[in-house]
């Protein structure tokens, strides 16, 4: 039996088929607006869909948006120069990848035998009292 790719699957059922043409068609516009926008604004921001000549491109920020409104009419030339059908471009901010905006947990702080051996000599060396007692602890709880 022969493996089949991808493609003939998305293109089997009609609907898969529309939405893989679609996402086609998206990505050819994405690469043409990564040739034709500046390279900052190429990195910030997205085609989001077409629709009926209607561009939606999402931008990361609302600097980027700005800049692109005002490159928007040279972005329809040169988007209508290559062959698209294009009637507008619109531009909303919408972060690039939600999941991106969420910094991981930190993790601990592993601290090592010159730290664990100038925390010692600070405790030494410190009078009795409170600074000196919670150096302690921290040493005891930390111990490898």
């Amino acid at each position: 039996m022969q493996a089949r790719s991808l493609n003939d699957y998305l293109h089997t059922d009609a609907a898969m088929a529309q939405l893989a043409t679609h996402a086609e068609r998206l990505l050819r516009l994405q690469q043409l607006f990564e040739k034709t926008a500046p390279v900052a604004l190429a990195q910030t921001c997205r085609i989001a869909n077409i629709k009926l000549g209607v561009i939606v491109i999402h931008a990361e920020n609302g600097a980027s948006a700005a800049k692109l409104r005002q490159i928007a009419p040279s972005l329809s030339g040169a988007f209508r120069s290559s062959g698209w059908e294009v009637t507008e471009i619109r531009i909303k901010v919408q972060p690039l990848d939600a999941a991106l905006q969420y910094a991981p947990a930190a993790q601990a702080a592993v601290l090592g035998e010159a730290g664990r051996a100038s925390i010692v000599r600070l405790a030494e060396n410190l009078p009795d009292g409170p600074l000196r007692e919670a150096l302690g602890r921290f040493m005891a709880r930390g111990k490898p």
